[in-house]
């Protein structure tokens, strides 16, 4: 055990530290390994132990301190690119059949969709460009 180099420890110990990464899909564990190939590599260039375990514990930290803030911001943050009923809100469609408080028929993305008005007293005749504001179910609010 004596005979084996100190950077080949440190390759076994960034070897072992990938076991529980990939076991537990906890991203810290790869930091942890990172640092422990990074002191592998300064024991490889013939600097001591103290040496070794402070460059591991820096590159350790750093990677935690960088990257799992901006890990994080990419899991909360919502998507750019809306989809579903969100991409309709907003969108802009053609009266098909006169649209009031009670319901109606517009053309919206192409389809025909059920419609009422946003505001109860107000009537759109057809042809009158209208803008989707809100999707109940299978109903589009229009104002």
């Amino acid at each position: 055990m004596n005979d084996i180099d100190a950077w080949v420890w440190w390759l076994v110990g960034a070897a072992a530290l990938g076991i529980p990464l990939v076991v537990t899909a906890m991203p810290e564990f790869g930091m942890f390994a990172v640092g422990a190939v990074a002191a592998a590599a300064v024991a490889g260039l013939g600097f001591g132990a103290v040496a070794q375990v402070l460059s591991f514990v820096v590159v350790s930290v750093a990677l935690i301190a960088v990257v799992r803030p901006i890990a994080y911001r990419h899991r909360t943050e919502r998507p750019q690119l809306a989809t579903g009923i969100d991409a309709l809100k907003g969108r802009q469609a053609v009266v098909l059949e006169r649209v009031d408080g009670s319901g109606g028929r517009i053309k919206l993305a192409g389809e025909v969709w059920s419609a009422r008005s946003l505001d109860t007293g107000r009537a759109y005749e057809a042809g009158e460009e209208v803008d989707v504001v809100d999707i109940e179910g299978a109903t589009a609010i229009i104002m």
